[in-house]
């Protein structure tokens, strides 16, 4: 005597086209947002390494910094979130700091925004 496969829904596998749907919307939001978000990643880790090289190398007075971050700025067509003014220079244990911090606002879709703060300092 042979067993008959149960016809009901409860033994099929796989995905539904609904679920597929579902899924494929899912990924497709999230791709918006990492090919929105990525750029200004990109430009905060210029940035840094902006800021960082310039307290190394760019000069002890706040206006010899500013004026290197500037200079930097024009060679680096990323940056342009702030500018030389925003940064916040300072001494510490004789060794320049400086610090900036900005919010990005980010376009997903109108009216939907994504609003990233980034800080960061010299090492």
């Amino acid at each position: 005597m042979h067993k008959r496969r149960d016809p009901s829904p409860a033994g099929q596998r796989g995905f539904s086209l609904i679920g597929l749907l579902f899924w494929a919307v899912v990924v497709a939001i999230l791709a918006l947002v990492a090919l929105r978000v990525i750029p200004t990643v990109n430009e905060y880790l210029t940035i840094q390494r902006a800021v960082n090289k310039i307290a190394t190398e760019g000069g002890t007075t706040p206006a010899e910094i500013r004026a290197a971050f500037e200079r930097q700025k024009d060679i680096e067509y990323s940056i342009q979130s702030i500018t030389s003014k925003d940064l916040d220079i300072t001494k510490e244990n004789d060794k320049v700091v400086i610090r900036f911090a900005y919010d990005k606002e980010i376009e997903l879709m109108a009216p939907v925004y994504l609003l990233i703060k980034y800080e960061g300092r010299s090492r």
